[in-house]
């Protein structure tokens, strides 16, 4: 009975991909002009925003792997990242270049790092789940100052985002309890930790032996092919929402939100933004913007806020793709992004009042979080580039730090405790 209902099950999954090609086909027949203008759409974000701004990243990343400055981190961040993440402290630097860069470098490096089997299937799958974000510079310069013109509703939507990530964070660390755990590499060595950590990386540098030409060559290559990739992802997804609204499936989907929402006591015109963001969180956050004036900010913020934390379905592709390579499962980072958006939405309504009252009193920070904004000036493309280089040197030296105070506390409990025993 088992195998019959097995046999149903693949049979009806083969005839519903092929039902689902067969429309997509017969799709970009009827609408070809809004198949090739929303395709030249895609590709304009990707050739003009995605590649430039996240190629250098990708490969500075690989550098520092291959010189091994990825296993001097995971030395340092061991007392931050296992105690509260139980994750190897390898994955800080991860989480650093994910927060701040975007997606989805946080899946990418999630990928490398279990390639390299530095980290267990189990501890991939906690870290790609609230490392792979988005990126300060698209919260505040696209969405809010882009779509709102309004940097104080940036400010407390990316302070919402990152908590509710670290939130997440762990939350997830209870996922898969009596998964595999990569060995510790600050145990058992009468060394102190930052000799330790220069140690490991002179291991990692000798152990993976390319020349500076031959890394540089392959950072390179590897990074364009991901890049391509991730290209063609949002080339398919700009396809495949204008087709959705071309056929009217997105109106009927935005129906039924209306009604879900109607319940909660949510205005029922943000559902059509709704349905756009599950798909891609640009599009969705621009007609959130544009919604009817009556509602009030707060109610957009948290659409925003959930649509920026779920990140879409293009992303959620990227993401599958990459993580394919790996043994890491999809579904974890599934469930997570789910709780993600859930959290930044409510957090956005629980915090919005006393978020709002704090940078309203605090004006320095304006020019501290965006300072060409405040300033009145264009935020160029080479702006964004120092904008997330500092904020990954912030990034890592305030979790080192952490880091290494954690590290001294234990040792001091540990001596307190020996004394008391002698």
């Amino acid at each position: 009975m088992q195998t019959s209902n097995s046999i149903f099950s693949h049979r009806l999954q083969t005839a519903v991909l092929g039902l689902a090609s067969l429309l997509l086909a017969l799709s970009l027949i009827s609408f070809p002009e809004a198949s090739f203008q929303s395709s030249l759409k895609g590709l304009k974000i990707w050739w003009e925003v995605v590649f430039p701004a996240l190629l250098p990243f990708f490969v500075a990343a690989e550098i520092l792997m291959g010189f091994g400055v990825v296993h001097l981190l995971g030395v340092l961040l061991e007392p931050l990242m296992r105690p509260f993440f139980r994750i190897p402290g390898t994955g800080g630097f991860v989480l650093a270049m994910g927060l701040a860069s975007g997606y989805p470098i946080g899946a990418q490096l999630t990928a490398r790092l279990r390639e390299q089997e530095l980290i267990s299937r189990s501890e991939g799958e906690r870290l790609v789940s609230f490392a792979n974000t988005a990126d300060p510079l698209f919260i505040i310069g696209a969405v809010a100052v882009g779509f709102f013109h309004d940097v104080t509703l940036g400010i407390i939507m990316t302070i919402i985002h990152y908590l509710s990530s670290f939130i997440l964070g762990f939350l997830m660390r209870f996922h898969d309890p009596h998964g595999p755990v990569t060995p510790p590499t600050t145990h058992h060595d009468s060394h102190g930790l930052l000799l330790r950590s220069l140690q490991a990386m002179h291991r990692a540098r000798l152990a993976d032996g390319r020349t500076l030409g031959k890394l540089l060559g392959e950072s390179i290559s590897t990074s364009i092919q991901s890049l391509l990739t991730i290209g063609g992802f949002i080339i398919l997804f700009s396809v495949l929402i204008e087709l959705l609204q071309q056929v009217g499936i997105t109106h009927l989907f935005a129906s039924l939100i209306g009604t879900l929402l109607a319940v909660v006591h949510l205005p029922e015109a943000l559902a059509p933004p709704l349905i756009s963001g599950a798909f891609e969180i640009t599009l969705g956050s621009q007609m959130t913007s544009e919604a009817a004036r009556q509602i009030p900010l707060v109610y957009k913020a948290m659409i925003v806020s959930g649509i920026i934390a779920w990140s879409g379905l293009s992303v959620h592709a990227q993401v599958a793709s990459i993580l394919s390579r790996t043994d890491i499962r999809y579904s974890p980072y599934l469930v997570a992004r789910s709780i993600h958006s859930l959290l930044a939405g409510v957090l956005t309504f629980l915090l919005w009042s006393p978020l709002h009252q704090w940078i309203s009193s605090t004006p320095a920070l304006l020019p501290v979080f965006f300072p060409t904004a405040s300033a009145g000036v264009q935020f160029q493309p080479w702006n964004w580039w120092q904008l997330i280089a500092s904020s990954i040197s912030l990034l890592i030296l305030t979790m080192i730090l952490f880091s290494l105070f954690l590290h001294s506390m234990r040792k001091l409990q540990l001596m307190i405790r020996n004394s008391s025993i002698r």
